[in-house]
């Protein structure tokens, strides 16, 4: 063991955990030192919101356990955060003072949630949606509380809505923007998804933030609107963008603009060390240039890339990221590069009202290079082949009414 590579994994969520068991399968020899901030292993963050909405129980929740990750031969070192990097000597340090060597280090550290910027917002009541303590923490006041506000026009402020709204509540989602995902639907997506939300009994108010929290009796009572409005609130659920956790790379010459940024390897700035998962900011082969993009499968599959050329391989990531979620009694999905990372694409879209369904397809350099489906997403697979094949399209209308 004298002469195996030391490997520490910054962060234990799919991506991290990935790698870690990648590693161990490529390189049973080598020393894996998993570092996560938490006090759990691994547990599914897709299935959170239907814990949420009480469709599945707490341990369905759990898809690794600490004696899991022994028999690997992975050391997991839960409740360890840490806040710096030392390329030179190639150790981090932790919060607690510890100092962890590496020979090849991977920073798969995620995001914490955008803070509610309000008066108030520290009050008993107000949530957010990123962990599992999270998610406990509203599902054991879901036995007192019957009205909710939602704030935000992000995926996690949907699910929060529909999660309430499930759980018996009432409902007011309050969206600054004209419109839910409005980088990446137009008006007429966001008008389809407003008549969706609306037959689950959800009133939406657009234009709105939160301007104070109220509190009474040491918990949230009401909240008062940008525009003056006063709702009633016995929950304020929070769904406000991601800040990743980059600040452990403070002075360590690796890049990061928003997220860390790699190349199509997953390797930073610096050799040695790489990142993985939401927090990174990669070199999108079929897109040309850096994607960055929050969701489970491209976490999981950049773990299995960044493991293996951590041992040695080169391989590029040579993926189309792509997220699907229910969307009340609908579906959407999500694929490639789209307005939000992605200003610059040009869109075409497609709904029909009878059948409550909407296409949109986004186009670079006359190439498509992403997507956004609701209701059908039967079309999935043949975009994505067409993103991987990095096809010109000459009719962007002709080509999405032929995926209707």
């Amino acid at each position: 063991m004298a002469d195996s590579k030391r490997y520490v994994i910054v962060g234990n969520g799919v991506a991290g955990t990935t790698a870690a068991e990648t590693i161990k399968k490529l390189e049973p020899q080598s020393q894996v030192t998993l570092l996560a901030a938490e006090p759990y292993p691994l547990y599914n963050r897709v299935s959170l919101p239907h814990y949420l909405k009480g469709t599945v129980s707490e341990d369905k929740v759990f898809m690794r356990s600490v004696e899991q990750h022994a028999d690997k031969g992975i050391d997991l070192r839960l409740e360890t955060r840490v806040v710096s990097v030392h390329p030179d000597e190639r150790v981090v340090v932790t919060e607690a003072g510890e100092t962890y060597p590496y020979d090849r280090l991977l920073i798969a550290t995620g995001g914490r949630p955008r803070p509610l910027p309000a008066p108030g917002a520290d009050t008993p009541g107000v949530y957010y949606f990123q962990t599992l303590d999270d998610t406990r923490q509203m599902v054991e006041r879901f036995a007192t509380a019957r009205r909710a506000v939602v704030v935000g026009g992000s995926f996690i402020a949907y699910e929060l809505a529909e999660g309430f709204r499930r759980r018996g509540l009432e409902v007011v989602w309050l969206i600054r923007g004209p419109r839910w995902l409005r980088r990446i639907l137009d008006e007429d997506g966001g008008r389809l998804v407003d008549l969706l939300a609306r037959d689950h009994g959800i009133e939406i108010l657009y234009g709105e933030e939160v301007a104070q929290v109220h509190a009474a009796g040491g918990t949230v009572k009401a909240v008062t609107t940008t525009g003056g409005q006063t709702i009633e609130a016995d929950m304020v659920g929070c769904g406000l963008g991601l800040d990743f956790y980059t600040e452990l790379l403070a002075g360590s010459g690796v890049e990061v603009q928003g997220g860390v940024v790699t190349n199509e390897r997953l390797e930073t700035s610096v050799p040695g060390i790489y990142a993985a998962g939401d927090v990174a900011r990669f070199f999108d082969v079929f897109i040309g240039r850096h994607n960055q993009m929050g969701t489970w499968n491209n976490a999981m599959t950049h773990g299995r890339v960044v493991g293996a050329n951590m041992v040695g391989a080169n391989r590029s990531y040579r993926e189309v990221p792509v997220y699907s979620s229910g969307l009340f009694d609908s579906k959407i999905t999500a694929i490639g590069a789209t307005p939000e990372n992605h200003p610059e694409v040009e869109a075409v879209s497609h709904v029909d009202w009878e059948n409550r369904q909407y296409q949109r397809l986004f186009f670079l350099e006359g190439r498509l290079v992403g997507a956004v489906l609701i209701g059908d997403l039967r079309a999935r697979k043949k975009i994505v082949d067409m993103i991987t094949q990095r096809e010109t399209v000459d009719d962007p209308n002709r080509l999405i009414l032929s995926l209707t």
